[in-house]
């Protein structure tokens, strides 16, 4: 699969707190009405100064582990006028959440699935366990809902946009006990798989090319490719072509 670049410097694309990319006013689109955000990896925290200009939220936490993008956060609250109701805090991960924050939700845009995961796994001790998920990785999906299935939380809503010629998906979470999901549903989504929309069927087909064509090198492959790589790319194809034989 092409690689999805990392979502920062959003202020290239001529995008500010008033007008947010598609990817982010989906991902505003399912922070409840009076959360408490915490926007971790602000970045230049258009999301939570939007909604926050838009009376959609009653505070919000920006953090930021690097220094550029922190103060750039800080300079959009400042501008903005809000820094009596959005807390810019320098803080790796979670580690940006304090107790009298009283956090309700949080979201986690433009990095890896597996980041994002590895943000919740150490950052475990700052979830109460009742705040609402909205994650938006850029690929790595999978292991991102293996985290969230192994937490018990359940997945309440899955979107998938194309924006800028790359596959967005947006997964949204709340603890709820146990929950299983099988190896596909990980792999696609269990919404996802239910909704099949165009955007979803787009982009799996674009998927089974690219995997059926690295299986069509490997086979040419000088070098002898680990068997269970192949495997894994073959049960991938497997998946994927009985996904899309059902429309």
């Amino acid at each position: 699969m092409p690689k999805v670049p990392d979502i920062r410097g959003e202020k290239e694309q001529q995008l500010n707190e008033q007008t947010l990319s598609m990817r982010l006013e989906r991902v505003a689109a399912h922070v409840p009405a009076g959360a408490r955000l915490a926007d971790i990896g602000s970045d230049h925290g258009y999301l939570p100064v939007a909604l926050m200009r838009r009376g959609t939220i009653a505070a919000a936490v920006a953090g930021e582990v690097a220094l550029t993008p922190f103060r750039s956060a800080e300079r959009t609250v400042r501008e903005n006028g809000l820094d009596s109701q959005i807390t810019v805090r320098l803080g790796n991960g979670l580690a940006a959440i304090e107790p009298q924050d009283r956090i309700t939700a949080i979201s986690i845009c433009g990095m890896g699935g597996e980041t994002i995961r590895d943000i919740l796994d150490s950052g475990k001790a700052h979830l109460s366990g009742q705040e609402r998920l909205i994650l938006q990785p850029n690929g790595g999906e999978q292991p991102l809902r293996q985290w969230l299935m192994e937490n018990n939380y359940c997945i309440l809503c899955e979107e998938l946009l194309r924006e800028n010629r790359f596959d967005y998906e947006i997964i949204v979470a709340e603890r709820a006990g146990p929950v299983i999901y099988s190896d596909e549903e990980l792999y696609f989504g269990p919404l996802q798989m239910q909704a099949r929309s165009p955007a979803f069927l787009g982009k799996w087909r674009r998927i089974l090319r690219h995997k059926q064509q690295t299986l069509s090198q490997f086979a040419r492959a000088r070098q002898e490719v680990p068997e269970e790589k192949r495997q894994e790319i073959a049960r991938q194809v497997r998946w994927i072509s009985e996904l899309l034989a059902c429309e």
